[in-house]
């Protein structure tokens, strides 16, 4: 049966629909699209003995060799990039932990929530008239022409994809919180074919894969295999075979938390940088993924609708070995508690500045209690100034990169805040708000796409870490960057803007892609949203201008675009230091690989000619 012609009437208009490059779609019925994202997976991991599924998928499909995270390279900005095909600076979406500019009821009043979390992106909704990304994402663009729709995995990214339809019957959408009182509450229908087909109708703890360890004890051991098992069977026995009898074009988003979430706490190399993220325990969880989508791929050939299904993979980012050394940070000399001699603590950067500027260091996640000598602030995160209630510096730590925001917009105080950072061995890269002014040894929050529509507070200092390689062949897979967070040397992060993290897998197959097909253009997780929406013959509603294009060179008849590379270099710093981004464009639309200090960022050139 066909799908009635006007449901379709937006996005069926006209005998073709041609989307640049020489790719045309004709007007029969649009092919499912399945975006399958290995959260944190590294392109060049990616081989027959490490992931077969994948591997096939890729050398089979399309190779999008010179793949790119958006940066800062973490989940919930690079969600909102391949949900809406936006860039940062018009979601708003600045990193996994921002500043808010409200007290986040469901993050415990905190001003710095984690936004992985669905009431507390329930709540910044609410506050910024129902919808936080003030962009329409792919998602909802295609349950309102009448497709169906599913969100399933790692809670956060699965609900950015239509997270204004939060009532059940509009999306599919399951992750952690399914089955608790915090959860989206399932359809009738759902809850009847999970009992059917005798799975659980909550979702699995993530049990020995959820320790993260301490300085004085290991972390996990174990891949995240029973709560994946769960995603993908209730994907491939329940919500598939229900999308099938419906006989509607259908957009599906599996979102798999591993292999990042072993990643970040594999007990594989406790305060060694070796083997790091490269140990057994990370191994598993990138084979445990790759099951997940071997799993996908039989069951749409088994229903029979792996001829009319185009499957996508892209990682949101990808991964880093944890350092916490630093020969200049006053943290690293400080006595903490639960943090080896020597070493930063978890939230360096909040302790550094107010003990540079002499101020009080206030912490946001506890009731904005301050902060004791010989303690740091829970979350890593920090409120500095006089008052809690009105700081003069706000930073939202995050790992690879952290946030400054001055609440306050003192030009003074951003100078400050800058020189200290400058002095810092810990620190490689700083983008600064241009209307601050202009700071030598610093480039603009523009260069990086972080200026745009957004509603959320900007950012007034983005600062990049330290990242560095152990000595292997393939840098980026032996990445070890400086960490702001509360884990430990030697587990795994992201965030940098090194090449080992800005470097994501990418690979695609089906029938509206070439077969066999190595992409040397650049490419983005913008990109795959814009690819989605042109798949599918949406056309969202978009208020700002930093979006992707669609990969047509990837599609039948498509043409490989022309595309260059460049680089920015700010003035100098009085030390000599230099912001460096390199960077690639193609169609208009720019690609970041690495940026930093010469020196100090794996896969940055100096930017001479």
């Amino acid at each position: 049966m066909r799908v009635p012609l006007p449901r379709f009437a937006v996005a069926l208009v006209g005998l073709a629909m041609t989307v640049g490059s020489g790719w045309a779609q004709d007007t029969t019925r649009p092919h499912n699209v399945v975006l399958i994202v290995p959260d944190g997976l590294r392109a060049g991991i990616v081989r027959a003995e490490t992931a077969p599924a994948m591997a096939a998928l890729r050398d089979k499909g399309v190779n999008f060799r010179n793949s790119h995270s958006v940066f800062p390279t973490f989940t919930m900005p690079n969600a909102s990039a391949m949900a809406t095909g936006h860039s940062l600076g018009d979601t708003g979406v600045f990193s996994n932990t921002i500043y808010s500019g409200f007290p986040v009821p469901t993050a415990n009043s905190s001003l710095t929530p984690f936004i992985e979390n669905d009431p507390v992106l329930g709540d910044i909704d609410e506050h910024y008239m129902g919808d936080f990304l003030d962009e329409e994402t792919v998602m909802k663009a295609a349950r309102d022409a009448g497709y169906n729709t599913a969100a399933i995995g790692k809670v956060g990214p699965a609900l950015i994809f239509d997270h204004t339809g939060r009532d059940g019957t509009k999306t599919v959408l399951l992750d952690d919180m399914t089955g608790t009182a915090n959860g989206i509450r399932l359809a009738p229908w759902l809850l009847d074919a999970l009992q059917s087909a005798s799975l659980p109708t909550h979702t699995p703890a993530r049990g020995d894969n959820g320790q993260a360890g301490t300085a004085s004890v290991a972390g996990t051991k174990s891949a995240n295999v029973l709560q994946q098992a769960w995603f993908a069977d209730v994907l491939t026995r329940v919500v598939l075979p229900k999308f099938k009898a419906d006989d509607k074009p259908f957009f599906v988003v599996f979102w798999s938390r591993d292999p990042d979430g072993t990643q970040h706490y594999q007990g594989d190399s406790l305060l060694r940088l070796v083997p790091g993220i490269n140990g057994p325990t990370s191994m598993a969880a990138i084979r445990n993924v790759d099951n997940n989508v071997a799993q996908i791929r039989q069951a749409l050939a088994d229903l029979g609708l792996a001829d009319s299904t185009n499957v996508i993979t892209s990682a949101d980012h990808g991964f880093s070995t944890i350092s916490k050394e630093s020969d200049t940070s006053p943290a690293a000399k400080m006595t903490i508690d639960g943090t080896p001699a020597g070493l930063l603590p978890g939230g360096f950067v909040a302790l550094d500045l107010a003990k540079t500027l002499g101020l009080t260091l206030f912490d946001p996640d506890q009731k904005s209690a301050k902060v004791a000598e010989g303690q740091r602030t829970r979350f890593a995160n920090g409120l500095i100034g006089n008052d809690p209630a009105k700081p003069d510096v706000v930073v939202a730590a995050n790992g690879g990169s952290d946030l400054v925001y001055l609440p306050q917009g003192d030009k003074a105080m951003a100078g400050k805040v800058i020189d200290f950072l400058l002095s810092q061995d810990y620190v490689s890269g700083l983008f600064v708000d241009e209307t601050l002014g202009t700071f030598p040894g610093t480039l603009p929050l523009s260069a990086i796409n972080l200026r745009g529509t957004a509603l959320t507070p900007m950012p007034a200092i983005v600062v990049n870490f330290k990242s560095f390689s152990t000595g292997c062949a393939d840098a980026p897979l032996c990445t070890v960057e400086v960490a702001d967070s509360t884990l430990q040397q030697g587990q795994g992060m992201h965030g940098s803007f090194s090449r080992g993290d800005t470097w994501n897998f990418q690979a695609a197959i089906g029938p509206d892609f070439k077969a066999g097909y190595v992409d040397a253009a650049p490419s983005s997780n913008a990109d795959i949203g814009q690819t989605i929406a042109a798949l599918m013959r949406l056309s969202p509603k978009s208020k700002g201008a930093l979006i992707g294009r669609p990969l047509t060179e990837a599609m039948p008849n498509g043409a490989e675009p022309e595309h260059r590379a460049g680089s920015l270099v700010s003035a100098a710093a009085r030390n000599g230091l230099v912001t460096v981004l390199n960077y690639q464009t193609a169609n208009g639309v720019r690609y970041f690989d690495a940026a930093g200090f010469p020196g100090r960022t794996v896969g940055l050139s100096n930017g001479q000619p």
